[in-house]
Order: structure tokens, then C-alpha cells, then sequence
């Protein structure tokens, strides 16, 4: 949480994901989407029924996971 924000209590559900795959994708990817300022979905492609994760910008660094690899700016 930033700034006293649930990230869970944010509506996603028009965000758009977008895949960021290190080969073909023929086995799934994982997704992610800005669901607000300093707001990020992670979801997985193979499981689309599975609610996405939901993380702040520091957190996504601190996990390595760079939002520039999926075409989206931080």
C-alpha cells in the first residue's frame, strides 16, 4: 500500500493487460497492467481465472520485474 491505498480495493475491471514473454508464448505469460498512479496488476496468462497480484512501482523494482518490458512506462 502507498499513501494509506488498498491496492485490492481499486476496480481493474477495464484495465488492460499485456504479455512480456522471454520466447514464443506458447506456453503462457505473464501479464501485467497500470490499475493506477503508482498501481500494477501481475496476472498469468495460463490461469485467467486467477484474481492478478497487485503491487506498487517499488515493490514491482524490488522484484525485478520492469514495466518497460511489457511496452508500459513506470
Amino acid at each position: 500500500m502507498q499513501n494509506g491505498t488498498n491496492l485490492y480495493a481499486l476496480d481493474i475491471s477495464a484495465a488492460s493487460f499485456t504479455k512480456a514473454c522471454g520466447g514464443p508464448c506458447t506456453e503462457g505469460c505473464v501479464t501485467l497492467a497500470r490499475i493506477g498512479e503508482d498501481a500494477w496488476a501481475l496476472g498469468d496468462s495460463k490461469r485467467p481465472d486467477a484474481a492478478p497480484l497487485r503491487f506498487t512501482t517499488e515493490e514491482l523494482d524490488a522484484a525485478g520485474i520492469a514495466p518497460a518490458r511489457f511496452g508500459l512506462g513506470a
